[in-house]
């Protein structure tokens, strides 16, 4: 391959707040220069991006007239037109003011419940309204620092009735547009409410319309509760939810840290990348990232382009381990099929029940049976090392 130009059929995309974030923390003052959202559509078109997200006031304050929202996206559609950027994804902001400080659709005051629905039917319009197809759902207020403030069951039937409410929203309006719930464990709330993407999965089946609900699983949001990112995005793609997917990296038991992609486990990045490719998974790659807030406009530049490029490197690994004979003959040898033994699974029936109860197993064999799994492993870490 030897060639990681970012290009459409990618399918790359990242978000307003992504190469837009300034480089504040909660300990600094902003580094970088705010830029407009069209210089940001001119800047994602530059490295090489396919589509750019946002959250609603990413692009339109949220104290913008509606003269000042018209000309805003007036702007941002030409900007979009002009580079042949897309919106694939759009989001609302329901966590950075105040009157969401105690959560939006499982606040306790039911004025903010009402307003967050207000809110979100005006930015599905305006997502729709610029091409998205896919409208995701992040609950970073949902949740407490005690439990003595919301009673949990009360807060999932909010929730429910909200995403409910909104899903009949977008069926009376006639969008095609799907819902995609992002999990988080913690920060900026001591506690989020559906803090995994297991326990998305699991809502999304109480709903009045599930076929219309899937998830958007991040890497650092599980790896931050020290989970295994891929297993999480395996069980959402066998479920078929797997509607959106946010890619950064993320040390363990840390902050929210929207590190570059497959800037700190690369073995991770590549199964996951790999898992990707071997499914067909053919939604958006995007990027939840940001740049170190070392970095100048220059620098965020970089970021942008390293995280597109570490993803097709990691491609090209995948291939190459997929083409490796050496690998290739030991998985067919891990997974080889046992004829006297692979009868008695699958579907229950009585008669197979019957023979298997008389079956006699040689346990001993099966325990001292070396599974060349520390071989594999090499043999991995080899391709990613580039001497295979």
């Amino acid at each position: 391959m030897n060639d990681y130009t970012p290009k459409p059929e990618h399918k790359f995309s990242f978000g307003l707040w992504t190469v837009g974030n300034v480089g504040r923390d909660p300990f600094g003052h902003p580094v970088r220069p705010a830029l407009s959202p069209v210089d940001i559509v001119y800047l994602l078109a530059d490295v090489g991006a396919w589509g750019v997200n946002f959250h609603d006031n990413d692009l339109v304050p949220i104290d913008a007239t509606p003269a000042e929202r018209n000309q805003i996206v007036r702007e941002f559609r030409r900007a979009l037109d002009e580079t042949g950027l897309v919106v694939p994804m759009a989001t609302t902001n329901l966590f950075s003011d105040p009157a969401f400080k105690d959560g939006a659709f499982t606040s306790n005051d039911p004025a903010v419940r009402a307003y967050a629905l207000q809110k979100t039917m005006h930015a599905i319009d305006l997502g729709v309204e610029l091409g998205a197809h896919i409208y995701v759902f992040w609950g970073g207020r949902e949740g407490v620092e005690t439990d003595a403030a919301k009673n949990p069951v009360e807060a999932i039937k909010r929730y429910r009735e909200a995403l409910n409410f909104l899903c009949e929203y977008v069926l009376d309006q006639g969008y095609d547009l799907k819902f995609a719930l992002e999990a988080k464990p913690n920060e900026p709330r001591g506690d989020i409410y559906f803090a995994t993407t297991g326990h998305m999965l699991a809502f999304i089946e109480t709903l009045d319309h599930p076929e219309m609900v899937g998830v958007n699983p991040e890497v650092a949001h599980e790896h931050m509760a020290g989970l295994n990112f891929l297993h999480n995005v395996a069980q959402a793609w066998e479920a078929g939810k797997l509607f959106h997917i946010d890619l950064n990296d993320q040390y363990p038991s840390r902050y929210d840290q929207d590190y570059r992609f497959g800037s700190r486990d690369i073995k991770a990045a590549f199964f996951l990348v790999k898992f990707l490719e071997d499914v067909g998974y053919d939604g958006p790659r995007h990027f939840d990232a940001h740049a170190y807030r070392t970095e100048d406009a220059e620098g965020v530049k970089d970021f942008a382009r390293g995280c597109m490029r570490t993803y097709l490197i990691l491609k090209e690994k995948a291939a190459r381990f997929n083409a490796d004979p050496e690998i290739q003959a030991l998985l067919a040898d891990i997974n080889a099929d046992d004829a006297e033994n692979s009868q008695f699974l699958g579907a229950y029936s009585a008669s197979k029940a019957t023979a298997l109860k008389a079956k006699a197993f040689d346990r001993e064999a099966m325990g001292a049976r070396g599974l060349r799994y520390e071989r594999l492993d090499q043999l991995t870490v080899e391709v990613l090392l580039g001497v295979r």
